[in-house]
């Protein structure tokens, strides 16, 4: 058994939002399709076999965690309370990134804000303040805002947001964006413009 190729899948398994096939496993582990299956037979019959709050499903070729049934009332609670509570600084601060610089992938994201994002992303996708889009070519999720994020902020159309023309087309982040050397004087885009639409 290839145990770190396993401890591999089960973590692209848990990070990713949506169902992952046998070719996207294969492509992001560098593996053959054989050891992939391989391994994703065994992840299924260990956790057919042991009592947790985590399942594996299939859908064709596709595979994803999901919570067990048992769970579903304490994670039903707690998805409400993600959902209607006030969002954090750290969510106020990508969603302010995600809003001027959009469509934006998790590694830009983590880029600028120099955290990994996923927690809070996959918060704002159950919001459904932003949205997730591949890119087939590039095997690569891009992040955008929604129109519910709009009438959120009770908006029309993006450009409305204040100084959105400046920070959209920042200089300093798309050096930042193009590689290391670049400095970022304005990466770290104000949350308080997205903070003071939400409370006024």
């Amino acid at each position: 058994m290839n145990t770190q190729l396993k401890n591999n899948i089960e973590s692209l398994l848990f990070i990713s939002h949506k169902p992952l096939s046998i070719g996207d496993l294969t492509k992001v582990t560098s593996s053959t399709a054989d050891e992939v299956k391989s391994v994703i037979l065994e992840i299924e019959q260990e956790y057919q076999t042991k009592a947790g709050g985590i399942e594996m499903i299939r859908i064709g070729d596709k595979h994803q965690f999901v919570t067990s049934s048992e769970s579903s009332e304490a994670v039903k609670k707690f998805i409400k309370s993600e959902i209607t509570g006030e969002l954090t600084k750290p969510s106020l601060e990508t969603l302010t990134i995600i809003a001027y610089r959009g469509p934006i992938s998790k590694a830009e994201l983590e880029l600028i804000r120099g955290v990994n994002c996923s927690v809070i992303l996959r918060n704002l996708l159950m919001r459904g303040l932003i949205e997730a889009k591949e890119d087939p070519k590039k095997m690569i999720v891009f992040y955008s805002i929604t129109f519910e994020f709009l009438k959120y902020l009770g908006l029309s159309k993006i450009e409305d947001l204040p100084d959105f023309e400046k920070l959209n087309r920042s200089n300093n982040l798309d050096k930042l964006l193009a590689g290391p050397s670049g400095e970022a004087k304005e990466a770290n885009v104000s949350e308080e413009i997205i903070e003071q639409k939400i409370t006024e």
